[in-house]
């Protein structure tokens, strides 16, 4: 039974490559005779493998099924796609980051030491050209997504933004992706509330929490929620204001983790944004060239009186 399984994933590992292959030639690299060679393809056949034989002459080759089945891989080709996934999760391909985290985990999880020191060596020895922002460590990513599958807690120092640090332990829920920044999602078991953490100002600790059962997330549209929760964070001002232009046009202009952009009606919106200072949230809403109004916070209209006041003694007579 050794010698038959053994020999099945030879014989898949030969279809897995770009050619066609004869009946003799796959006899010939097995050892075995044509008519094993024809029996180990129908195992391969009932395992779910598309193995299609071509007309006229005794020829094989794997094409592509309604369902993926498992892929065999050498060392070479597991290296490659480790580091490939690494860096399609770091953002370099805009799309497919958290599908990328999600095979990661799944191909680290089988991967053996030897390989992942070489995936660890590749990566540590890679300089990315890539544009200046928060980073996350692929490891940490996957730890995280790791946790969030299987249930288990988390206990991490998380940095605010203001550098202070606290420790947290958390329930991990689920990771979301908004352009290079990655946020967790999960319960604070000692705020008994649920949080949005950036994950490039988590450390993790260890060891970290138990299993718990899943609760029912804060929301259904998750996406949403983490929006609403990192445009509001706790910046030194919060600045409301409706916005006279359509809502996608605004929302174009302002990234998820800076802003939260809702429609009033065909031709205007609602602005929500923070800053750590007046001059900063009044820039960008000025950059968008669109008449806006303010509703929040009294300071900002205060400074933009002061301002005027500015502009019209600088004019000349």
């Amino acid at each position: 039974m050794l010698e038959t399984s053994a020999r099945l994933l030879r014989l898949l590992s030969l279809l897995q490559t770009h050619r066609e292959w004869s009946g003799a030639e796959l006899a010939q690299r097995l050892g075995v005779t044509g008519r094993t060679v024809r029996r180990d393809v129908d195992r391969l056949r009932e395992l779910g493998y598309p193995v299609h034989a071509t007309a006229g002459v005794s020829g094989y080759r794997l094409g592509a099924g309604s369902t993926l089945p498992p892929l065999l891989l050498d060392d070479d080709e597991a290296v490659a796609v480790a580091v490939g996934l690494r860096t399609a999760a770091g953002g370099g391909v805009t799309g497919i980051e958290e599908s990328s985290v999600r095979a990661l985990v799944k191909l680290e999880q089988v991967l053996p030491a030897r390989l992942r020191a070489r995936v660890g060596t590749l990566q540590s020895m890679t300089v990315p050209l890539t544009a200046a922002g928060p980073t996350v460590d692929p490891e940490l990513l996957t730890a995280v997504a790791a946790a969030c599958r299987d249930h288990e807690g988390l206990r991490f120092d998380y940095q605010s933004h203001d550098g202070s640090e606290t420790t947290r332990l958390v329930e991990p829920h689920r990771l979301v992706s908004s352009g290079r920044r990655w946020y967790l999602i999960a319960f604070d078991t000692t705020r008994d509330d649920w949080r949005t953490f950036r994950l490039d100002r988590v450390r993790l600790r260890t060891p970290g929490g138990r299993r718990f059962v899943p609760r029912d997330p804060p929301e259904t549209d998750l996406a949403g929620y983490t929006t609403r929760m990192i445009s509001s964070a706790p910046y030194r001002y919060r600045g409301r204001f409706t916005v006279h232009a359509p809502a996608a046009e605004v929302g174009a202009r302002f990234p998820p983790a800076v802003a939260l952009v809702e429609p009033l009606d065909e031709g205007s919106c609602t602005l929500v944004s923070g800053a750590n200072s007046l001059d900063e949230m009044l820039f960008y809403v000025m950059s968008l060239g669109v008449p806006f109004e303010v509703h929040e916070p009294g300071e900002l209209v205060d400074h933009i009186r002061v301002l005027i006041g500015r502009l019209t003694a600088a004019l000349p007579d």
